[in-house]
Order: C-alpha cells, then sequence, then structure tokens
C-alpha cells in the first residue's frame, strides 16, 4: 500500500492493514458500513472521481473488497 494512504493507530503512528479512507486514528472511519454499502461506494467512487466504466469499477469492487482485512474478520 502508499505510505501516503496508509491509515493510523490512535497514536498516530501507521497503521498498514487499512487505508487513511477507512482507518483514522485507531478506528474504522465509517463503523457501521457494511460490505455491500462499502462496494457501492466504491463503485461510484471509481466511475465518478478515477475514470472507470462502471462495469469495470463493479468487477474490482467485488472482487478485490471482499478480500480486504476488514471484510473478513
Amino acid at each position: 500500500m502508499d505510505r501516503a494512504f496508509v491509515g493510523t493507530n490512535a497514536d498516530g503512528t501507521p497503521k498498514e492493514d487499512y487505508c487513511q479512507f477507512c482507518f483514522q486514528k485507531g478506528a474504522f472511519t465509517e463503523p457501521e458500513l457494511t460490505l455491500e454499502e462499502m462496494v457501492e461506494k466504491s463503485i461510484h467512487f471509481m466511475s465518478t472521481n478515477l475514470g472507470y466504466a462502471k462495469e469495470e469499477a463493479e468487477r474490482l469492487s467485488r472482487e478485490v473488497i471482499p478480500g480486504l482485512r476488514r471484510w473478513r474478520e
């Protein structure tokens, strides 16, 4: 993971298991977010801000996000 996007522990040290968008200051930024909500949020972000076709954004989101540590715990 790019160090610029690494999450942080409560003491400000890097928490490389999570990105800064999901984990800051030792806690999840949206603790009530479900896996499906995260997938939908990712599809929207990728297609709106990163130039991905919606179909490609959906394929990647559904392929990658469920395997991330947060969603396997």
